[in-house]
């Protein structure tokens, strides 16, 4: 009988950083769960590129955001999770799910800040929450930050801000669920051309100077420098990494 594939979850897995993420764990021979927010056709055809890899794969559509809807959405899993992949847990959790808000401290609204801790810390702190009894024992959580928690760019003042709490909840996650052997990590990606926050990094070739110019290795970040990252978390080689901030950023403002 063949042994059963480990299964990962990637929040935010139809497009960026979490697509790249997504391809990246299909190539170390992990089946992946994805979930979109609203863009099904983009899901559906990450999965097929998935299974071309030789994989199982299956997309969920999710809104981080919206803590109501975690009760239906753990249901839909765990129903995903016995029909596609005939299993009742799953491995690894990426939160890699989010999008930026660009203000300066002065003109931040309520609701961006809202938005911001909705998406990126209430849901993650939630959806792992709900997540832990059909997470594996062994298994991995990974949440994704940003090197805006380190260094300070004006304008990011919210964003960090979640991202630096997400930091330090990692290192609770990884403390309190050390006996079960479930080891917690943050991936901390640099400024990479993706579409994140309008494509400001991908399309804005002044900002794309600036970034490459404060990088120790000169160049902006790009999707492929980041899901192998988060990939070699979930295998057995980085066992032994815990409660540790990865920062991958090509050495930027040091």
């Amino acid at each position: 009988m063949a042994t059963q594939r480990k299964i990962a979850l990637v929040t935010g897995g139809s497009r960026g950083l979490g697509k790249n993420m997504a391809l990246a764990l299909a190539h170390k021979g992990i089946d992946v769960v994805l979930t979109y927010n609203s863009k099904k056709d983009e899901a559906e055809a990450v999965v097929k590129e998935i299974e071309n890899t030789g994989v199982k794969a299956a997309a969920l559509q999710f809104n981080v955001g919206d803590t109501g809807s975690f009760p239906a959405f753990i249901a839909t899993l765990k129903a995903t999770l016995q029909s596609n992949f005939g299993a009742d847990k799953f491995n690894f959790l990426v939160n890699n799910a989010g999008v930026g808000v660009y203000a300066s401290v002065t003109e931040t609204t309520e609701a961006q800040f809202d938005d911001m801790v909705n998406i990126h810390l209430k849901g993650v702190y939630f959806l792992t929450q709900r997540c832990l009894p059909i997470l594996a024992d062994g298994g991995r959580i990974i949440n994704i930050s940003s090197g805006l928690a380190r260094f300070s760019t004006p304008g990011f003042s919210a964003y960090a801000a979640m991202k630096g709490a997400i930091e330090v909840y990692t290192r609770y996650l990884a403390k309190e669920l050390g006996a079960r052997g479930i080891a917690a990590n943050v991936v901390a990606p640099g400024a990479i051309a993706t579409d994140f926050g309008g494509g400001m990094v991908r399309d804005n070739e002044q900002a794309n100077k600036m970034v490459a110019g404060v990088t120790a290795l000169g160049r902006v970040g790009e999707p492929d420098d980041i899901g192998g990252v988060v990939a070699f978390l979930c295998t057995e080689e980085a066992r032994w990494i815990n409660a540790q901030r990865i920062e991958a950023s090509g050495g930027m403002n040091l």
